[in-house]
């Protein structure tokens, strides 16, 4: 068992709580899933999207959580057999209880937010502060309305660093996170078409995005990206509010963490930079352009902090991409190996061209291919169908060999290129998948990508179930 994370009285006290049961003397950590929950820790029955937390209460107990955190409408029902803690509503307590855990910290706190590159860029943070000192990040992308507070209640009280990603959907949903947060650096990787069914333009975007800032620390540092558009209306923002330093990263010239050049490799980058004046070289375990540019922003975080900048860029050799971001499997297919890349946790506009472009620089061998397997990217408003169509020109420009391809939105890429590129097309995943599973041969290198909603995930487990694999991103 982990070693306490809460005494009994103060996570209860954190919620404004009342106890039914026995009080435990202690609480090892937070979930709000039973299929992943550890003895000691708490369980918090949160409304769902498809289920109420209330039914696994029982489930819970079984497996040891130290107390679950019910509300009062469902009080009643679960009469003596607690521990419980009974409050108005399970989410909102959560957030009080996280909120709490922030008050307890004197750990130097970093928010990472922005359309693309949050979890990479949280993942970079949370491996070169490592280095330097203890240091506590979501477990994956626990980014919205649940997953913010649910990382804070996990935040041991002895961190040197503390790093949250924070995410969106539609307007308004940045700032009440940022403000449990309440970061000393916030981050904003970049401003692309996401979410546009949700948003009026690009510029709605940056202004959501840019809340993150208004929730800053007093004096505070904003990092903003110096290649975009909506740089100075970021800057703009982030004057207006509590930031006392604003540090840009990018290709500009002017940025102040400036990219001089960099060697993009199928694996790996070889970084030249200059960070607030200081010339830095650097290997990048994680390949692509889009994961150079953000590691500038790492790099600026880690100035703002103060921690070692000759270290942290050390540990960026030792970056590897998240499962579904990139992730690279060597496999035993007919005849020979293949490499699968494994990029479908999400897509969008700009991930799905920086995916494409990787994709391109990946050497085949014998009679092997470059393999693209893509989904729609989703929420994109009335932008969607050309913004699909509109990768034809990245496919045609990287060398790839044959797109398969699944999705009402991802038809207009298909038939828009040439027929001898075409590999096959579905209207969902599940069509699509004995087709990609038959067409896979010696040499291929596969990249399979699309939004979460696409479900291009069960296409990337087939692939792994029918072939083994030989050799895997460590």
């Amino acid at each position: 068992m982990s070693a306490p994370l809460w005494s009994g009285d103060s996570l209860v006290a954190a919620m404004g709580a009342r106890l039914a049961g026995a009080m435990p003397a202690a609480v090892t950590g937070a979930s709000i899933d039973t299929r992943t929950l550890e003895p000691g820790e708490a369980f918090f029955a949160i409304q769902g999207e498809a289920r109420d937390g209330h039914e696994f209460v029982a489930g819970a107990l079984a497996k040891g959580a130290a107390l679950a955190v019910i509300d009062e409408a469902h009080a009643a029902r679960f009469s003596g057999e607690g521990p419980y803690a009974v409050v108005p509503d399970v989410l909102r307590a959560m957030e009080q209880a996280g909120a709490a855990r922030r008050a307890e910290l004197e750990a130097q706190v970093v928010a990472v937010t922005g359309s693309v590159g949050k979890t990479g860029t949280k993942e970079a943070l949370r491996l070169v502060l490592s280095r330097q000192g203890k240091t506590h990040a979501p477990v994956a992308s626990y980014n919205n309305h649940w997953g913010v507070p649910l990382t804070l209640c996990r935040t041991p009280r002895d961190v040197a660093y503390a790093v949250y990603e924070i995410g969106m959907s539609n307007p308004g949903e940045i700032l009440p996170l940022a403000r449990l947060v309440r970061p000393h650096v916030a981050i904003i990787t970049t401003i692309q078409p996401v979410h546009l069914a949700a948003f009026a333009s690009l510029e709605g975007i940056a202004e959501e995005k840019a809340s993150v800032f208004w929730a800053l620390e007093p004096g505070g540092t904003a990092i903003i990206n110096a290649d975009i558009p909506q740089t100075e209306l970021l800057r703009s923002l982030a004057k207006a509010g509590p930031a006392g330093r604003i540090i840009s990263f990018g290709e500009s010239m002017d940025a102040d963490v400036r990219l001089v050049s960099c060697a993009l490799k199928p694996d790996v980058s070889t970084v030249d930079a200059i960070v607030m004046g200081q010339p830095v070289t650097y290997r990048l375990g994680s390949p692509g352009k889009h994961i150079v540019l953000n590691s500038l922003a790492v790099l600026a975080a880690v100035t703002a902090l103060g921690a070692d900048l000759a270290l942290a860029a050390l540990a960026l050799g030792d970056l590897k991409p998240p499962v579904g971001r990139g992730a690279r499997q060597i496999l035993q297919g007919p005849g020979g190996a293949f490499a699968l890349i494994d990029e479908s946790y999400n897509g969008n506009p700009a991930s799905m061209r920086a995916a494409i472009e990787n994709l391109g620089r990946m050497p085949v061998s014998g009679r092997g291919r470059r393999v693209a397997v893509l989904g729609d990217m989703l929420e994109l408003g009335p932008s969607g169908p050309d913004l699909h169509k509109g990768l034809a020109e990245v496919v045609l420009g990287n060398g790839v060999d044959k797109v398969f391809a699944c999705g009402p939105l991802m038809r207009g890429l298909y038939d828009s290129l040439p027929s001898t590129l075409r590999g096959a097309y579905a209207a969902q995943s599940s069509g699509l998948e004995p087709l990609v599973l038959d067409a896979i041969r010696a040499g291929d290198v596969v990249t399979v990508k699309g939004s979460l909603g696409s479900r291009m995930g069960p296409i990337v487990k087939a692939i792994m179930a029918r072939f083994p694999t030989l050799q895997a991103d460590e």
